[in-house]
């Protein structure tokens, strides 16, 4: 028997107006939108849904990204939809928690609003972040620390997304002179990002380091739906580790693609991205073109969904 995936995106798929369908429409998420803006002191419908600069500012843009996938998840959850197992990029890590009973998410707004300002404080001075299109991932390792060994700089990988796409990161000029590299070894393509910051590199353990001392605060539960990390690629069977796990995500390589290739190979044969965008169902279908992969974003998602699934019979 196959099992159902939800996976949750990171920050940069965000949008104005993402969620304002559910938020109008559902009480449940609107009741999410509310306790998020509770916890953290901030109008998230206000920055979510209406014109303005701080949604992609980090410190804003990741509380307003996990508010909107909790909603959506809270919907589907009140419909009966439940996941055999949950995954999340970066940020979304955070709503895979809540999705498998790890944190509330009145734990997980209050840790992610922290999280936000922590990266955002400990963004430094000429970071950078590129994406590296078609080139073999051992390959884009051996250049990154080689690279980092002769200019005495940081940079190496900070996301394995799919197939053929790898984003490293760290100082600006190791970023570049790597990706200078790249193209020479026969990457495609070599595309800078706009970011605010050296993400998920080494520079970034400061952030980690002060998420840590928030995660004392923080009482973790056991799973009630298998969960996969990050750092690990792996599934967390002891609520143990999921703090050490956290803290240092913010700092270590993403292991997407190896995260959908295990999922895979323990019989996975339904992935459904919840949240802004259709950015993982496209890394899904990189790594295997024939799963069946959904997305949810808006309302007509939602709707489409359920109904496919009463008439499959599945709840």
């Amino acid at each position: 028997m196959g099992k159902t995936v939800f996976m949750f995106p990171g920050q940069g798929s965000q949008y104005i107006g993402m969620g304002k369908e559910f938020y109008e429409q559902i009480p449940i998420c609107k009741e999410v939108y509310d306790l998020a803006s509770e916890v953290t002191g901030l109008d998230i419908p206000a920055l979510c849904f209406e014109e303005n600069e701080k949604l992609n500012i980090t410190e804003y843009t990741q509380i307003c990204m996990l508010t909107t996938e909790a909603a959506i998840y809270m919907a589907l959850e009140q419909n009966g939809y439940q996941p055999d197992v949950t995954a999340g990029l970066s940020l979304g890590e955070y709503g895979a928690l809540i999705a498998s009973g790890v944190m509330t998410a009145e734990e997980a707004f209050e840790l992610v609003r922290k999280r936000g300002i922590f990266m955002q404080e400990a963004v430094p001075a000429g970071g950078a972040m590129a994406a590296v299109l078609g080139l073999d991932a051992a390959a884009i390792e051996k250049i990154c620390r080689e690279t980092a060994e002769q200019t005495g700089s940081e940079v190496s990988i900070a996301n394995y997304n799919c197939p053929g796409q790898i984003v490293i990161s760290g100082q600006e000029e190791a970023v570049h002179l790597a990706g200078e590299t790249c193209k020479a070894s026969g990457a495609k393509r070599v595309v800078p990002l706009k970011v605010s910051g050296p993400f998920h590199s080494k520079m970034l353990q400061g952030a980690g380091e002060k998420l840590k001392e928030e995660l004392k605060k923080v009482e973790i539960s056991d799973s009630f739906v298998p969960y996969i990390a990050n750092v690990t690629a792996d599934y967390v069977t002891k609520k143990e580790e999921v703090k050490p796990l956290l803290a240092s995500q913010v700092s270590s390589s993403v292991r997407w693609q190896q995260t959908i290739e295990r999922l895979l190979a323990d019989g996975a044969d339904e992935f459904v991205e919840i949240g802004p965008g259709r950015t993982l169902s496209g890394f899904v279908k990189k790594v295997n073109r024939d799963v069946k992969v959904s997305s949810i974003d808006k309302m007509e998602d939602f709707i489409q969904f359920i109904g496919s699934h009463v008439e499959a019979g599945a709840c």
